[in-house]
């Protein structure tokens, strides 16, 4: 039976995540052998969630005790997969009541409240899975990594391909320098099919509509601005092509195409971002304050290393219906360029790695006679539940991929204050040189439901 909608007011929840923190969960958990982690899944249904609950189901060693969706369709249909599962619409009152009963979560839901979620589990010192890209906000980001060091819980970026042996290797070669010193790093993703999600060219419906009795629109607005409800543009796909929501194209799949690059390469926050955007969407005041354009071409200065013998590292990005230079996509020789892939060019050759493949190294000839790399497969979600359990440490963990997924959503500031070179200033956390930019560093939450550490 479904778990009635909870309440929790403000006052309460905040003391209750506030007296949690003198409880911090310092260390790993230590497990028996034969004992089963305590898992609650937040979000069980739209883009991501049937996925990462089925995927969370399938370890031998976790046992689902409790899920919670805004959506009670998607409830009811995880529930039936799980009998005698806990179910909750809010994931406050689920955090309330399971505090003691669950030692780790995972938050599959739309991006404005990965942050919120998490800092409350990090709080309560539960393990954490939350999906990319992190957090809505630079600061978040920033607030949410520190958290999760100082818990010393297990936590994982839902990067899944980061496990996978095509990033793995790519990490490899970067770290040995096999393509000399680094000069460049392109990056894309201008899948076809990802284009339709980002076509919203007006602003929010002048007028809404009332929810289905299925959605709890008040929940699923949570920390960001109150809006009505409008069918087929928000719930269940379409909310990243709206700021309040999402992040755009480059903080849906940003993450995972920096991935191996950030590790591989040991890039650090970057000294400027700059971004150039599609023109009607710059034009137009309407759009710039509520959507994400459908193209963006941003580029990053990363302070160099040795494996760029100490020179900075410029990185860009192009996405939608903005493609790399003709000058990158010949270096592969491929008739059709990787929709979505990384290419790392340095002065004795390139590295190519194509979204969800292994790397390629030219000139082929070069390289034809180089010993293959091996790693043993791995799922990034059982990997996540193994290191709970109290094996080897996650591919993902919030201490690594928590300044990298800041400098992706620095990215995101950059598009809305296009055209300007912004320097940043990580230490402070700032950007020195454009009061307007540093507004969009963070959010302000809706009342009611300011989370404490954020």
């Amino acid at each position: 039976m479904n778990q009635p909608t909870f309440a929790v007011s403000r006052r309460t929840f905040l003391k209750t995540t506030a007296a949690s923190v003198a409880t911090f969960a310092i260390g790993r958990s230590v497990f028996a052998a034969n004992s089963k982690l305590q898992h609650a899944c937040i979000g069980v249904g739209g883009m991501m969630g049937g996925h990462d609950f089925k995927q969370f189901k399938d370890h031998p060693r976790l046992q689902i005790v409790a899920i919670c969706d805004v959506d009670k369709e998607h409830l009811a249909k995880a529930a039936a997969q799980v009998p005698g599962v806990r179910q909750y619409t809010d994931w406050r009152e689920m955090f309330s009541k399971e505090g003691t009963h669950i030692d780790s979560v995972n938050a599959t839901v739309p991006d404005h409240i990965h942050a919120p979620i998490t800092m409350t589990a990090l709080h309560a010192g539960k393990h954490v899975y939350c999906q990319k890209p992190l957090c809505h906000d630079v600061a978040e980001c920033r607030a949410v990594a520190r958290a999760a060091e100082t818990a010393g819980v297990v936590t994982q970026l839902g990067t899944q391909f980061a496990s996978g042996i095509g990033d793995r290797m790519a990490v490899q070669l970067l770290r040995e320098g096999v393509i000399g010193k680094v000069k460049r790093v392109i990056t894309c993703s201008n899948r076809t099919g990802a284009v339709d999600a980002y076509r919203l060219v007006g602003p929010r419906p002048a007028q809404g509509e009332p929810p289905p009795a299925n959605l709890d629109w008040d929940l699923w607005l949570g920390t960001a601005p109150a809006r009505p409800f409008a069918p087929g543009i928000y719930h269940p796909v379409k909310w990243r092509a709206w700021q309040d929501f999402g992040t755009g194209w480059s903080g849906d799949i940003g993450c995972h195409i920096f991935d191996a690059v950030w590790k591989g390469l040991g890039l650090t926050a970057p000294r400027t971002i700059v971004a150039d955007v599609q023109e009607s969407w710059k034009n137009s005041p309407a759009r710039r304050a509520d959507t994400w354009p459908q193209w963006n071409h941003i580029t990053w200065t990363f302070p160099g290393n040795k494996l760029s013998d100490g020179d900075d590292i410029t990185l860009e990005w192009f996405d939608g219906d903005k493609f790399p230079p003709e000058e990158i996509r010949k270096i592969s020789g491929m008739t059709k360029y990787p929709e979505e892939s990384a290419m790392v060019i340095g002065d004795e050759g390139a590295l190519l790695l194509p979204h969800q493949s292994g790397p390629r190294l030219f000139p082929t000839e070069k390289f034809a006679n180089r010993p293959k790399l091996h790693f043993a497969p791995r799922n990034h979600y059982h990997h996540f539940v193994d290191a709970c359990l109290g094996g080897p440490m996650t591919e993902s963990h919030f201490q690594q991929t928590g300044p990298m997924a800041e400098a992706i959503l620095l990215g995101t500031v950059a598009i809305r204050v296009p055209d300007i070179v912004l320097r940043w200033n990580a230490h402070h956390l700032s950007v020195s040189n454009s009061s307007e930019a540093n507004r969009y560093l963070h959010r302000h939450y809706r009342s009611g439901w300011q989370i404490h550490g954020l």
